[in-house]
């Protein structure tokens, strides 16, 4: 049961996060297709069946190609009060693992797995602005309150997470850009910091699989439903108990210039993991 935010802009929605209209098409349904799918610039080429196709509100985007960037920080509050969190590590598709050299420490740390997760108003606000001066506009947002939300989540991500120590939390939003390029993002609040680990290596290895749902935007956004064969790129962070999974799509769908769309989804995807990072590191 996806959400619209009512009236963004300079206006702006409420950051009241039940401030909200019911909206069923917030969720797209389209075809899953794995991997480079040839012939889809051609024109009149027909596009090849889809390897599975999800149920209603239950498909992800896909694309042609896809860019993947990941990264993890484990942090918790020292008992002093201050920050206690490792570097953050980079993985490209094609290495084998994420390291993480340090962990949180302290009585406070082991009380991060019961904390609920961030208010939704915290981790996407109504506005967001890069240091190149670009405007990111929250057109949606939503707490699915089941986390995975089955039907918001790849079968292979529901797996990982149903192998893991549990789930607290699944919180997602759509933003636009000036160009109404589309930006969707996802947090996942695990209740072991180490499954974080876990996911967000897993999910950036397999740079070709999509298990986060793609967003349809809400009548009334100004926004097109992207056709199912759009270009994707996405990358994912963790920060304490959070994987933030961000997805890029042009306005027109166009399946080019990846690297100029994943340039545009990294300050976003950075803004909600330094979010979720306040949060986490509060105690």
């Amino acid at each position: 049961m996806p959400i619209s935010d009512s009236a963004p802009g300079p206006e702006g929605p409420s950051d009241d996060p039940f401030d909200v209209v019911l909206d069923e098409d917030f969720v797209r349904a389209a075809p899953v297709k794995e991997g480079p799918v040839p012939g889809l610039l051609r024109p009149g080429a027909p596009p090849p069946p889809p390897k599975r196709v999800w149920p209603r509100n239950a498909a992800l985007a896909a694309a042609a190609a896809v860019l993947t960037v990941i990264a993890f920080q484990l942090v918790g509050p020292k008992d002093d009060g201050k920050q206690s969190a490792a570097p953050a590590t980079t993985v490209t598709a094609g290495a084998t693992a994420a390291t993480v050299s340090a962990a949180p420490s302290g009585s406070a740390a082991a009380r991060l797995p019961g904390r609920p997760p961030a208010p939704l108003a915290e981790l996407f606000p109504a506005t967001v602005k890069a240091a190149s001066g670009a405007v990111y506009t929250r057109v949606a947002s939503k707490d699915l309150g089941t986390c995975p939300e089955p039907t918001s989540v790849g079968p292979d991500l529901a797996a990982m997470i149903a192998e893991s120590k549990g789930c607290l939390g699944h919180q997602i939003a759509l933003y636009k850009d000036a160009r109404n390029n589309q930006f969707n993002l996802a947090v996942f609040t695990m209740k072991d910091q180490l499954d974080t680990v876990k996911l967000v290596t897993r999910l950036g290895l397999n740079y070709d699989s999509y298990q986060v749902g793609a967003q349809a935007p809400p009548p009334g956004s100004g926004l097109p439903t992207l056709a199912a064969d759009s270009g994707l790129v996405q990358a994912f962070s963790g920060v304490g108990r959070a994987v933030v999974a961000g997805l890029g799509q042009w306005s027109d769908g166009r399946v080019a210039d990846y690297g100029d769309l994943m340039k545009l989804v990294e300050p976003l995807l950075a803004d909600v993991t330094d979010r979720a990072r306040a949060y986490e590191i509060r105690g």
